[in-house]
């Protein structure tokens, strides 16, 4: 028997309010925050470890004159964005966690806009006004254009 009319409570049984314990409640909440945690850090360090190898990359393939990496990752991570925010919208429900792993974790890490900064001012400070003004415009331009391109391209593809 269970309950309060004199039987013992077994794990699992209901509080008298209709609700778990306040100690079984907030364990449930702290797991299922730190799974959410979780999912976040994880996707960051997928994230980040991709960006540095476009990012190098990119180097190797155009030199270091131009922050090419940081364009590129930007760019592909809007454009990925677009699409992936589209999918979630029309026909993938998936759950929170693997929601925050590739928006939060993996494209927060991927794409970078403290590096689109530092490139900006690094341009600045070499005295390369002109390049950096192209820089900023197209990095804009192309990153947000990238995003509804992303968008265009997933409704036309689902329906």
């Amino acid at each position: 028997m269970g309950g309060f009319a004199g039987g013992a409570r077994r794990h699992g049984d209901l509080a008298d309010a209709g609700t778990r314990p306040l100690v079984e409640t907030t364990v449930i909440v702290m797991l299922a925050v730190m799974k959410l945690l979780f999912a976040i850090a994880a996707g960051g360090a997928i994230g980040a470890v991709s960006r540095h190898f476009v990012g190098h990359q990119m180097a190797l393939w155009f030199g270091h004159g131009f922050p090419w990496g940081t364009l590129t990752v930007n760019v592909v991570g809007s454009f990925t964005m677009g699409v992936l925010v589209e999918v979630l919208a029309l026909v993938w429900s998936p759950s929170q966690e693997m929601r925050a792993f590739l928006t939060v974790g993996f494209l927060g890490a991927f794409t970078t806009f403290s590096t689109f900064s530092l490139d900006t001012a690094v341009l600045y400070e070499r005295g390369q006004l002109g390049l950096m003004a192209f820089y900023v415009i197209v990095s804009v331009v192309l990153s947000i254009g990238g995003l509804f391109a992303g968008l265009a391209v997933t409704r036309t593809v689902l329906t």
